[in-house]
């Protein structure tokens, strides 16, 4: 397939498609959660009328791998997946998994109450329950009549 760029409106035009590509590229600093590494691992985030919870795919380490820090409204999940010394062999025909270290961070709304923010390390997965604070969870008002 050949490509010719013959006007600017051509050049701009292909200048839109690669933005629109990589836009939020875990490399270019850009989008709402930085990331500061090479391995990134899988998250999935819900939310209810009860919190947030945060699940991130962390295959391989164990719990005391994980180090999480809240600061300024900012969940921060760190870590490290060491590369387990394999069996020398006299060829290497595929290494697919990633290693090394791990940095995440999400900014958290202000319904969460940063002081109540439980963590649970299951089956290779990392589950951040941050609870919402009482003024932000929804009640119901009772009308009533005269």
């Amino acid at each position: 397939m050949t490509l010719l760029l013959r006007r600017p409106a051509d050049f701009r035009r292909m200048n839109q498609v690669l933005e629109a590509a990589f836009n939020g590229w875990p490399f270019t600093g850009e989008g709402p959660d930085l990331v500061t590494s090479a391995w990134v691992p899988a998250t999935d985030i819900f939310e209810d009328a009860e919190g947030i919870k945060i699940a991130i795919e962390l295959p391989g380490l164990a719990p005391e791998d994980v180090k999480l820090t809240i600061e300024n409204n900012t969940l921060t999940i760190r870590g490290e997946k060491k590369q387990v010394a394999e069996e020398k062999t006299t060829r290497v025909h595929r290494y697919e998994r990633s290693y090394g270290a791990f940095e995440r961070s999400f900014t958290l709304p202000t319904t969460v109450d940063n002081d109540k923010v439980a963590a649970r390390f299951e089956h290779g997965v990392l589950t951040v329950a941050l609870s919402k604070a009482e003024k932000a969870k929804p009640r119901e008002i009772e009308v009533k009549v005269k």
